[in-house]
C-alpha cells in the first residue's frame, strides 16, 4: 500500500459482503477460509481459498501467500480466523480483515454460500 499503513480490522458480514462485491474483479484481493478441508467442502463463500488453520503446515502455507494483497479471512465462528490474522500480521501481511461471527453469522444473515 502506498501509505505504508497496515490495516487489521474485524468487520461485519454486511461489510464483508460489500467488500467482496467491490473486489470481485480485483486480483489483489483474496478471500481466505481457514477452516478444515471438510468444513470447506460442506459450504464456503464463493471464490474462497482454503488454508487449514489446524494444519501443521499452516504457517508455512500462509508464508507462501503474497503479503502485499488484501485478505478477507473467515472460519466457522471467528475464533480461528482471529488467530490466523495474528499469525499473518506477525508474518508481515499489510491488510487483513476478519469476518466477525465467521461463516455461521454470514449464513444467519442470509448471505450466499457455495455448497
Amino acid at each position: 500500500m502506498a501509505s505504508g499503513k497496515s490495516i487489521f480490522k474485524d468487520i461485519t458480514p454486511q461489510e464483508a459482503a460489500e467488500m467482496i462485491e467491490k473486489n470481485k474483479d480485483n486480483s489483489q484481493f483474496v478471500l481466505l477460509d481457514v477452516r478444515t478441508p471438510a468444513e470447506f467442502e460442506s459450504a464456503h463463500l464463493e471464490g474462497a481459498e482454503n488454508v487449514d488453520y489446524q494444519s501443521s503446515s499452516f504457517k508455512e502455507e500462509i508464508g507462501q501467500l503474497d503479503k502485499e494483497k488484501k485478505y478477507l479471512v473467515y472460519c466457522r465462528s471467528g475464533i480461528r480466523s482471529a488467530n490466523a490474522v495474528q499469525i499473518m500480521r506477525s508474518a508481515g501481511f499489510n491488510e487483513i480483515y476478519n469476518i466477525l461471527g465467521g461463516i455461521t453469522l454470514w449464513a444467519d444473515e442470509g448471505f450466499p454460500l457455495v455448497r
